[in-house]
């Protein structure tokens, strides 16, 4: 782990606080076991279902708190968000319950299934065509024309405190941890869960795990300088933005121990292995941490081990020419 020189955006706190904010509204997902996985690794494994989560992944978490939060103005003008998906059903969802405008924009290539749930929330959907501008652009453009409130999907502190309240449930039903593996997007997760573990579990290692076509977070980590990847060609939709944020990347410096990448032929077999062997629907994005302790050699065994499976959202026509 590395000490940053600036001021850190969340501390323990902020998740502790969060997760109150969400109890009684987001689900206290499930930690399960498979005699089979730790037969594999030879490690006691537990797995945190946030699949099972409100819109099938983690990103209600931290969508519900930041809006949750918002003054009675910024409510009243609506808010807006960015997303491939999870995150864009997440806000539609949270604005839905808290009677919030939602607008998303969503490239036009996102999966099918989650367009239509963002629009089933209520949200108003603007697919943008990723050649010819970026969907941060065209949010920033809605922004400035409508006078709303940007929810980025992973860059806030509201957002990261509530993505760390899955660390934090972990940790709690499961008991202390020597591994911790995470899927690494934007970084919103992994960061926050790193603070949760680094407080409920200091001992823990927390592995980030992100597709190696798009391994930047990896190459940003390993020279402690923030690398980009522009529109990475990966089975894992989730994972396919550009670079960690200003706020996500310095707390993975400071409190995540490693990073791997998994081919996407290694993600869809630790997928596939999910959903035949422990019969839960994981998609891509959300099996990442599975991948990345199935296939990465790391010394696991006879230890405690935590892997966050983060989405539940698998578009099955996308994914079937991988098996």
């Amino acid at each position: 782990m590395n000490a940053p020189d600036r001021p850190l955006a969340i501390e323990y706190a902020d998740v502790a606080a969060a997760a109150e904010r969400l109890a009684g509204h987001a689900h206290r997902t499930p930690v399960l076991t498979s005699h089979t996985v730790n037969e594999r690794t030879g490690a006691e494994v537990f797995f945190k279902c946030e699949n099972l989560q409100r819109i099938g992944a983690f990103k209600f978490r931290g969508a519900f708190n930041a809006l949750s939060q918002l003054s009675s103005a910024e409510r009243e003008r609506g808010v807006l968000s960015f997303s491939s998906g999870n995150h864009a059903q997440a806000v539609a969802l949270a604005g839905k319950l808290l009677g919030i405008r939602v607008t998303i924009v969503m490239p036009s290539d996102a999966p099918a299934v989650k367009i239509e749930a963002t629009r089933g929330y209520g949200a108003e959907v603007v697919l943008n065509d990723k050649r010819k501008e970026t969907r941060e652009e065209v949010a920033e453009r809605i922004v400035r024309e409508r006078g709303l409130t940007m929810i980025p999907p992973f860059d806030n502190p509201q957002v990261i405190a509530g993505q760390g309240t899955a660390a934090k449930e972990l940790i709690e039903d499961a008991g202390q941890l020597d591994y911790l593996f995470v899927p690494v997007s934007g970084g919103g997760l992994i960061s926050g869960c790193a603070v949760a573990a680094s407080h409920l579990s200091p001992a823990c290692k927390v592995i980030g795990v992100e597709p190696e076509a798009g391994d930047d977070a990896t190459r940003s980590f390993r020279t402690k300088t923030l690398q980009s990847c522009y529109n990475p060609d990966t089975i894992a939709d989730g994972a396919r933005t550009h670079s960690l944020g200003k706020l996500t990347f310095p707390l993975i410096l400071r409190y995540v121990h490693d990073m791997v990448t998994v081919s996407d032929p290694e993600l869809a077999r630790a997928m596939l292995y999910l959903w035949e062997r422990m019969k839960i629907i994981v998609e891509p994005t959300g099996a990442l941490g599975a991948a990345g302790l199935f296939e990465r050699g790391l010394p696991v065994a006879g230890k405690r081990v935590g892997v966050i499976l983060s989405g539940g959202n698998a578009d099955f026509k996308l994914v079937a020419k991988y098996f």
